[in-house]
């Protein structure tokens, strides 16, 4: 098979991105000892993120659109440089905070453009396939990028894994540059006409979509580590094991969500959801076992990003007129989801309802998830 370097370089950049979202995670403990500030202070720096993802992603495409696309992707990566290097030497925690803040503005634009540039590169059969592949550099941060740099953060010092982070950065410029072909600017031409293509209903629909699925995704993957205490009654080790494992679900999902949306969005859409579905109500019987959590979790990983691939295509159809725009705010959605099923999660936790119920939230956010798939089909058949 011959390997499409264009999208390979698109993966190596989502690969960082990858890494530098959620490997803060594991060091946080670190950045609190280092910054002189509580746990849930340094708990805020991903939040930041998240923040700065969903609003940088319709103002960094807007901003960069007057430049081919392969020089606003560059720029892009540049900011993602540059942002890991100032929190690498952030004085403070303020200025850490800030750090993340730049970091994240790339987020959105990188793989909303990036999208694009994808779908661009292949017949339109193998569109979905495409954008997976890119997404296929997020996926496998969380096997290989998130665990190194938390090895990084723990045993060399978090300044030290932010300044190997920034060398990705480098690193995926360099390989934008030698392997993209010359591409037209993103024709942002009328800003004004490109937000009315947002809101439309259809296209609303499906950002909606998107923000209830990774609502459900993220209801039970933000907890899973007390999850798994509580279920499984797992120790440290056992719990990395079972992160490398949602990991390697999620590049299975990735892959044969691209496949099966080059064939059909909706039906791929309604055959992950409703195993997401089915898995996230058995869990808590599942994970009873360390064999039945392992097998529970690489299927639920796959559920969870087999959707992704879909999404990101079906809103990039319903506003092709402003796809790359939609494709970067669809990306703020999912982080929006992040935040919302995270959130939801707290909310079962704070009124004493148990592990159980945040896996019973993620299933319902799935079921809204699906009824929103089957709405948008029955608009279609109309």
């Amino acid at each position: 098979m011959k390997l499409n370097f264009p999208l390979l370089a698109l993966a190596v950049g989502a690969f960082a991105i990858g890494t530098t979202e959620f490997s803060p995670m594991g060091f946080l403990p670190e950045i609190a000892q280092g910054l002189s500030i509580s746990i849930p202070q340094a708990g805020m720096l991903v939040t930041a993120y998240a923040v700065g993802v969903m609003i940088g992603a319709p103002m960094m495409t807007l901003w960069f659109g007057k430049y081919s696309r392969r020089k606003a992707l560059i720029l892009l990566m540049g900011t993602f440089t540059i942002g890991n290097i100032f929190a690498a030497v952030a004085p403070s925690y303020l200025g850490l905070m800030a750090a993340r803040v730049i970091t994240s503005l790339n987020h959105g634009a990188f793989f909303g453009i990036g999208s694009v540039v994808a779908a661009s590169l292949v017949p339109k059969e193998k569109q979905a396939s495409a954008v997976a592949t890119m997404f296929m550099g997020l996926t496998i941060a969380n096997i290989g990028g998130v665990p190194l740099a938390t090895w990084f953060g723990q045993n060399l010092g978090w300044r030290t894994a932010f300044a190997t982070i920034a060398s990705l950065g480098v690193v995926t410029m360099l390989s934008l540059y030698k392997a993209l072909p010359p591409l037209k600017s993103t024709e942002v031409t009328n800003v004004k006409q490109e937000i009315q293509v947002l809101m439309r209903p259809r296209v609303l629909m499906a950002l909606l979509t998107t923000v209830m699925g990774s609502g459900a995704m993220f209801s039970l993957y933000t907890y899973i580590a007390p999850s798994l205490k509580t279920f499984t009654h797992a120790s440290a080790t056992m719990i990395t094991v079972m992160l490398v494992l949602i990991g390697i679900g999620f590049s299975i999902g990735n892959h044969l969500g691209g496949k099966f949306a080059d064939r059909s969005i909706d039906k791929t859409l309604i055959g992950f959801l409703g195993v997401l579905i089915a898995v996230m109500v058995a869990f808590p019987v599942l994970a009873t076992t360390s064999v039945g959590a392992g097998v529970a979790l690489v299927i639920w990983g796959a559920a969870a990003f087999g959707i992704v691939p879909p999404l990101q295509i079906r809103v990039m159809s319903v506003a092709h007129e402003a796809a790359g725009l939609a494709s970067s705010v669809n990306i703020g959605a999912f982080n929006l989801g992040n935040a919302v099923g995270a959130a939801a999660g707290g909310l079962v936790l704070s009124l004493n309802l148990g592990y159980g119920a945040v896996t019973m939230v993620g299933a319902v956010m799935a079921v809204l998830s699906l009824g929103l798939v089957f709405w948008q089909m029955s608009w279609v058949k109309k």
